[in-house]
C-alpha cells in the first residue's frame, strides 16, 4: 500500500502526458498495473454506493407518436386538411404551422377558417415565432410533413434560407436526420424545381408530388385526396385502409 501511494503520488506530481507506442495510446493512469487495480476497485466501490432510485432517475414512459405539419399558400390545402383529420382520428400528436399565403389560399379553395385548422391539431404555431420548440433538433418528432409544398418554400429549404418557423422547422429535420416529406405542387417543372428536389432528396428528403392514381378508379376527387394522403402516411408508417391498393391485375371471367 506504501508503494502504491508512492507511485500514485509520483505520477499525480507529473503532468499528465499521453503518449504514442506503436498504434497504441499510453496513459499513466490506465497502464500501470498497481494503478490500473486501484482504479478499478475504486468505480466498482463507486457503483456499488448508487441506489436503485439513482439508476432509474429522470426516465419517463416514452412519448406517443409526434407529427410535424406544415402548410404552404401552393394550391391543395384539402390534402392538408385530410391529412390532420386523419391524424387526429389516430389520435397521433400533431404540431401545425400555416403560412400568411396558406391561410389565404384555404379560404379561397375552401369554406375553412384557421380556427377549424386548429381544432385538428394538437398544437399550432404562428409562422413568425421562429423561438418556438420545434425549430430546436431537442424537440423530438417522428417525422415532418409540408403539404402542400410551394416552390418557394421548396427553394428555402434547399438553400436553408430559414426566414420563418417553416423553413427552421424543415432545416432542423434535415440535420437531425429525421424524416422530412415535400409535397410539391406545381406543374409544369422547371430545371430549377427539379434541381431543387434533386438536391434534397440526396440530402434524404422525400419528394412527394400528389399524384393520382388511376387504377384505383377515383369515383371523385375525394377519392383522389384520400389516395394521396393515405400513401404520404405509408412513408412514415402509419397505415390507413381508407383506399384501395394494388393488388395485381383482376382478370373479368
Amino acid at each position: 500500500m506504501l508503494l502504491a501511494r508512492a507511485i500514485v503520488r509520483t505520477v499525480i506530481s507529473r503532468p499528465i502526458g499521453l503518449r504514442k507506442t506503436g498504434a497504441r495510446i499510453w496513459h499513466p493512469y490506465t497502464h500501470h498495473p498497481i494503478l490500473r487495480k486501484i482504479s478499478s476497485s475504486a468505480c466498482l466501490s463507486s457503483n456499488a454506493l448508487l441506489s436503485r432510485a439513482e439508476f432509474t432517475a429522470g426516465v419517463t414512459a416514452p412519448r406517443s407518436k409526434r407529427i410535424v405539419v406544415a402548410i404552404t399558400g401552393a394550391t391543395g390545402i384539402a390534402l392538408a386538411i385530410r391529412l390532420l383529420q386523419i391524424l387526429k382520428q389516430l389520435n397521433i400528436e400533431t404540431h401545425v404551422i400555416i403560412s400568411k399565403w396558406g391561410l389565404a389560399t384555404m379560404k379561397f379553395e375552401t369554406d375553412w377558417n384557421e380556427y377549424d385548422l386548429a381544432a385538428l391539431a394538437t398544437k399550432t404555431y404562428s409562422v413568425k415565432n421562429v423561438s418556438a420548440s420545434i425549430s430546436s433538433g431537442s424537440f423530438q418528432h417522428d417525422g415532418m410533413i409540408v403539404v402542400p409544398c410551394s416552390m418557394k418554400t421548396l427553394a428555402a429549404i434547399r438553400i436553408g434560407f430559414t426566414e420563418d418557423l417553416i423553413t427552421r422547422a424543415a432545416d432542423v429535420s434535415i440535420k437531425e436526420r429525421r424524416k422530412l416529406l415535400l409535397v410539391t405542387r406545381e406543374t409544369p417543372l422547371s430545371s430549377i424545381h427539379l434541381e431543387n428536389m434533386l438536391t434534397l432528396c440526396k440530402a434524404g428528403v422525400i419528394i412527394f408530388p400528389p399524384v393520382p392514381a388511376f387504377y384505383t378508379c377515383p369515383k371523385s376527387i375525394d377519392d383522389v385526396i384520400e389516395q394521396s394522403v393515405g400513401r404520404i402516411l405509408d412513408c412514415f408508417g402509419i397505415h390507413v385502409d381508407s383506399f384501395p391498393r394494388w393488388e395485381g391485375i383482376k382478370r373479368n371471367l
